[in-house]
């Protein structure tokens, strides 16, 4: 029985052979560029499109690229030259921003667990970090002491609420993200008596959310205790990140976010916000939101079987390179990622096929009963949606099979 796969993003066209175009360029010949298969491509026209989206709608919010959706450097050169900050969660990722040429004066350290040599590392660089814990706090400035460094220190807030229906919640309830509220206004007041430099908050509740209206609760919500906070503290926060949560639609029947209702109602909240807040800037920090669209993942199929019936496409990529797209990366009850034959663009279905990887394990499935043009080895499979959370978040050593390579085109 045919499954069905979500939506294939808008910006992507086939020429006159039916090949589809990434950034205007054939898939062929972009393989043919990078060497082989299988590859990421990164259409960066399509991000600095959602850029000049974001900054259409939300006037005067700073705009935050949360690195860990994609931390390929061609791309975080490009997008990081576009937005107003950076934020980063781990040493690796520091490593990265700073060979990047991101400008450490604008970006955040978030996450658990930072090693003293991590904290020190951002330190010298001029990062702030954006504290999880009393005791991260603590380290810091004796690091601070030690090394004669004033740390640059937010805190990294825990709130008693959620953005509802959220794919991912990093907030409410007990949590290794963040001090719990009620916390934070003591840990402030000693982040400020030890003459560190106070940087403000940040308040990250979920994400992967196409509610608009959770969304706007959340953000109300966040903007609101952001100001308690700062009362009960006494300390004005220069900054308040407010967090992301913009989610894409990767399944059927998801719709696209409306992120103008969003900015319109962030607008009006930000515009009779409390006295405390007056002075503070705001940002949102966005991964996937800004890149997950912008990828398409391809790989070439190797062999067509049957099996009771079924018709198997077996690919040389899989689930070490896109895991999220195999169904085991947060999924509960496995759906189907949008996936296309590149070299048969737009044809339409001729029947159902599964697309499998080359592990030897049956969690490698990239496509489950899909409808797809006849394809045949040596044909290219495009899974779309895979520029966010994909070769750095799969298991890229699994059974030593060959790396993925990446590439940008576009602008």
């Amino acid at each position: 029985m045919t499954k069905p796969m979500g939506p294939i993003p808008a910006g992507f066209t086939a020429d006159a052979d039916g090949m589809l175009l990434i950034g205007g360029r054939r898939a062929d010949a972009l393989v043919a560029e990078a060497g082989d298969t299988p590859l990421f491509v990164y259409d960066l026209g399509l991000v600095e499109a959602k850029i000049a989206r974001f900054r259409a709608a939300f006037e005067g919010v700073h705009l935050h690229f949360a690195m860990k959706a994609n931390p390929y450097l061609p791309l975080l050169k490009h997008v990081g030259s576009k937005v107003d900050g950076v934020d980063l969660a781990s040493g690796g990722e520091l490593a990265i921003a700073m060979a990047a040429g991101v400008d450490p004066a604008v970006t955040s350290f978030a996450g658990p667990g930072k090693r003293d040599a991590d904290l020190e590392a951002a330190m010298r660089a001029g990062v702030t970090l954006n504290a999880e814990s009393e005791g991260e706090v603590e380290r810091a400035l004796a690091i601070g002491t030690r090394l004669g460094i004033r740390p640059r220190l937010a805190v990294r807030v825990n709130p008693d609420f959620e953005i509802k229906g959220s794919g991912m919640r990093m907030g409410g309830g007990a949590k290794p993200f963040g001090v719990d509220a009620a916390r934070v206004p003591a840990l402030v007041k000693r982040i400020v008596k030890a003459g560190a430099e106070w940087r403000g908050f940040h308040i990250f509740a979920g994400s992967q959310a196409l509610d608009a209206g959770a969304l706007i609760e959340a953000q109300t919500a966040t903007v609101a205790l952001a100001a308690e906070l700062a009362e009960a503290a006494g300390a004005e926060p220069p900054l308040v990140n407010l967090g992301g949560g913009f989610g894409i639609p990767y399944f059927h029947g998801e719709q696209a976010l409306d992120v103008e209702t969003i900015a319109a109602a962030l607008a009006e909240t930000l515009g009779k916000r409390p006295q405390v807040l007056a002075n503070t800037e705001f940002a949102i920090e966005l991964g996937r939101w800004l890149v997950g669209e912008c990828g398409v993942y391809l790989t070439r199929i190797v062999d067509r079987k049957e099996s009771h019936g079924k018709t198997f496409l077996v690919t040389d990529g899989g689930m070490q390179h896109q895991l999220a797209a195999s169904g085991n990366f947060g999924q509960v009850v496995r759906r189907n990622y949008p996936v296309a034959i590149a070299n048969r663009f737009g044809a339409g279905p001729e029947s159902d096929a599964t697309v499998v990887g080359c592990l030897c394990t049956p969690l490698d499935r990239l496509a489950d009963d899909v409808a797809l043009p006849d394809a045949r080895p040596g044909d290219l499979v495009a899974v779309f949606l895979a520029g966010a959370y994909g070769l750095s978040a799969s298991p890229q050593a699994f059974l030593a099979q060959q790396p993925a390579r990446e590439m940008v085109v576009g602008a």
